[in-house]
């Protein structure tokens, strides 16, 4: 589809919103009402699934040099300029905080008549979860008064497509709330209605239903709009790789790996199988001819199935076999009207491995002319790099950042099939990926802007937000604020965190009230998530409660306790940093005395010394329960006790670095079995759990924690002051003799070298300009500044 391709050009093209784009809004539009309305079709329900088209031309005597206008809708919008998509949105918020989108359509426009169109669709009760809604609408307004005649009002004129329908459900029955698939009859489409001379004398003008009202110009009735923070995402023509099985149909072997056509002759059932051969988020686009009434089928999945139903739930097994297997998940379904040069492109991206193409022809026989993906995603760049001879690392460090892209988009996401959804304890771990791999903390500061907005009365954020159906993980309140302080070592953004300590404060003030007399948490409300564990005493997540305590929990909240003292008494207010000592020291004693059991040296779940677990040991050594001699033995229990109930491949993210801080970390690469089972079952990301045949997500960034640590504890590349205004290097190298990388810092680039020759070790360690630090070998400490430094060892 020639007019979505064109939107690859897009990043290059608007880069006025990539370096954020307050600076391009005229004043008055963030603090006055616009001139602009809200419209929507007239005579159309307000809240149900539908799919609209806004149009209005444009006559300009001379082709501009800048045209800038702010636009949004809801649920989503894709706007065209002269047949060209030029945005897509807005980013999901809520209410509340209502993106809008900046863009400069200059570069599209012409002397003469120009057409600017917008395709909106709202999924009403289908909706994703991520996506809430007041009603169909869709605005836009100039910047200023020389882009005023796109202002949207009752001048532009509108339809609803009636060719779309809603297709709801996967084929079977996990936790899936991504929103539904697509119904097209073709027969019923309007063609060409982006088109300069497109005869829309039949549509009717649009009404208005609200005014454009910046946040905090008006009451907290309808949409409160505030400029996206966020660059447009990445948009990237990508080609399926190969057929795996063509059914009732003879393909050619090029097919669809290039542009080739498939013929399927009339009255036949013909069945393709399409391998991306790795995990993807793409819009779809299908070209196709003739086929009077023919219906194509495309189901979308991350891997098949050896098993659907039954006691034990869907089974996978290895993700590249397709033999026997069996095929379930989101769906398309278009009905062919027997022209040439049909086109479909999804209005949402779908995610996939593997797409399966159901073809049923009638009278006359169908061609396929083209398919293929258009990636999307957060526009994140790759500039960390690590150079071992080794491809296992290599590839794991693939497998990580592919996942880490596929959990990013206008937020982070827990899972791109599923849920789509911005979790707290994920966010956590994408955020330092994010910060190692990138350097682009955008997506990550929107992150925490949205949870820390996201807060209710009693003071927690959401576990998830946004989300049309609020749910409160309490534990991921104490993520948010481990988030928060990793934010503020990484970043040298004090300020941006400064703001945030009055809702650190409401956190801990709901933990505080659940606290007795000693300390320890009792009866703690909400979902107490803390991991994938299926073992004694887990429930659902939630690590085990006796009589209302849990280590686990007090755990917790002593490190969110000692981390918010640490920003309170650098930019916050002394007498809460010293409050949170006096508590963090009472609930250390606390949990010494209840949890600690002397004969097995080893932290228990709870009071009655019963149950065991990586995950209260870990957080032990983490929060600084034990030092020392008596550390370094606590942690390698935890390597060699197999009655401790085990960490899942989220968990380990804490597990390793407690490992590491025990003075292990020349292990590192041995920790890593949950990832090679991974690669060895076929998977091109990483899974949500460490169950792999009953695993329900493919792909879920919590678990690219290797993209973390193989730069920081491998080569050794850590924060040591707020800001990483100081480099503390301290590698684990374990066995290996030659190592080399580099990751993005604030101030530029830190590069390593580390090199065993002739017996000796040659060390070349670059700093940016304006940092310094220290090197750490074998306990010992050196100086380092900026520039060049080869430490003599």
């Amino acid at each position: 589809m020639k007019k979505f391709f064109k939107l690859i050009l897009l990043v290059a093209c608007v880069s006025i919103i990539k370096t954020g784009h307050s600076q391009t809004i005229s004043p008055e539009l963030l603090k006055g009402h616009w001139k602009a309305s809200w419209i929507t079709v007239p005579d159309e329900p307000e809240k149900d699934y539908g799919v609209y088209y806004f149009r209005k031309n444009v006559q300009l005597s001379t082709k501009p040099t800048s045209f800038i206008v702010h636009v949004s809708a809801d649920n989503r919008y894709k706007l065209y300029v002269n047949q060209t998509l030029v945005s897509l949105g807005p980013a999901r918020g809520d209410t509340y905080y209502w993106n809008y989108e900046t863009v400069d359509l200059a570069s599209y426009l012409k002397a003469g008549n120009n057409s600017i169109a917008a395709l909106v669709w709202n999924e009403g009760d289908y909706r994703p979860e991520a996506q809430i809604s007041l009603r169909t609408g869709f605005i836009m307004q100039g910047n200023t008064a020389n882009e005023a005649i796109v202002n949207t009002g009752k001048t532009w004129k509108c339809i609803r497509d009636k060719a779309y329908q809603p297709l709801n459900g996967i084929g079977y029955h996990p936790y899936y709330v991504a929103g539904p698939g697509e119904l097209v009859n073709m027969n019923n489409t309007i063609k060409g209605w982006d088109a300069v001379d497109f005869d829309d004398s039949a549509w009717k003008n649009a009404i208005k239903i609200d005014a454009g009202n910046p946040k905090g110009t008006v009451n907290a009735f309808g949409w409160m709009l505030v400029p996206s923070s966020l660059p447009p995402m990445e948009l990237k023509y990508q080609r399926i790789a190969t057929l795996r099985k063509a059914e009732g149909v003879t393909v050619s072997k090029s097919f669809p790996a290039v542009k080739t056509a498939v013929t399927i002759p009339a009255n036949t059932s013909a069945t393709l199988l399409l391998d991306q051969t790795f995990l993807t988020n793409a819009f779809v686009t299908l070209n196709f001819s003739k086929g009077k009434n023919a219906s194509v089928k495309l189901t979308y999945a991350e891997a098949m199935f050896t098993r659907l139903t039954g006691r034990e739930g869907t089974v996978k097994g290895n993700r590249n076999d397709v033999e026997g297997k069996l095929f379930a998940g989101r769906r398309d379904s278009i009905i062919s009207d027997g022209s040439a040069n049909q086109t479909f492109t999804t209005l949402a991206w779908r995610t996939y491995r593997y797409i399966q193409v159901k073809i049923k022809t009638g009278n006359e026989p169908l061609v396929i002319d083209d398919m293929y993906g258009t990636f999307t995603g957060y526009p994140f760049q790759l500039n960390a790099k690590l150079e071992t001879g080794n491809p296992e690392m290599q590839k794991m460090l693939d497998i990580g950042w592919r996942t880490a892209r596929l959990c990013a988009g206008e937020t982070y996401t827990d899972c791109p099939y599923y849920e789509q959804l911005q979790y707290v304890g994920d966010s956590r771990i994408q955020a330092l990926v994010s910060y190692y791999n990138s350097g682009d903390d955008r997506l990550a500061r929107n992150a925490i802007n949205q949870m820390d907005q996201s807060r209710i009365a009693e003071g927690l954020t959401l576990s998830r937000h946004p989300s049309f159906s609020p749910q409160i993980i309490s534990t991921f309140s104490l993520w948010y604020i481990g988030m928060l302080h990793d934010y503020w070592m990484y970043r040298p953004d004090s300020a941006f965190v400064k703001n945030k300590l009055e809702g650190v404060r409401a956190v801990l003030s709901f933990f505080s009230k659940y606290q007795q007399a000693d300390g320890s948490l009792k009866d703690t409300p909400y979902w107490t998530f803390v991991d994938w564990v299926n073992d004694k005493g887990w429930d659902f997540g939630e690590a085990p409660i006796r009589n209302g305590n849990s280590a686990v929990l007090d755990l917790q909240l002593m490190w969110a306790y000692n981390q918010a003292a640490e920003m309170e008494a650098k930019m916050g207010m002394q007498a809460f940093s010293a409050l949170y000592k006096e508590k963090a020291t009472q609930l250390k004693a606390t949990i010494q005395k209840r949890y600690w059991d002397a004969g097995r040296q080893l932290y228990s779940d709870t009071e009655d010394k019963q149950l065991f677990s990586q995950h209260t040991n870990t957080l032990a050594v983490l929060t600084g329960m034990i030092g020392g001699a008596d550390e370094t033995a606590l942690c390698k229990k935890l390597l060699t006790d197999t009655t401790l109930t085990k960490c899942t491949i989220y968990f380990k993210y804490y597990l390793h670095q407690a490992l590491i801080k025990g003075g292990l970390g020349n292990d590192y690469l041995k920790w890593l079995d949950i990832w090679r089972k991974n690669i060895d079952m076929g998977l091109t990301t990483w899974a949500e759990i460490s169950d792999l045949e009953h695993n329900r997500s493919d792909c879920h960034a919590w678990g690219a924690s290797p993209n973390i640590e193989f730069y920081r504890t491998i080569l050794g590349v850590d924060s040591d002051e707020p800001g990483f205004a100081k480099v503390k290097i301290e590698p684990h190298l374990g066995d290996m003799k030659n190592i080399s990388g580099e990751i993005p810092h604030p101030n530029g680039k830190i590069t390593v070298k580390y090199q065993f020759e002739k017996g000796k070790w040659n060390i070349l360690i670059n700093l940016p300009e304006q940092t310094s630090g220290i090197f750490r070998w074998k306990g010992k400490d050196y100086m380092i500044k900026s520039g060049e430094n080869k430490p003599i060892v």
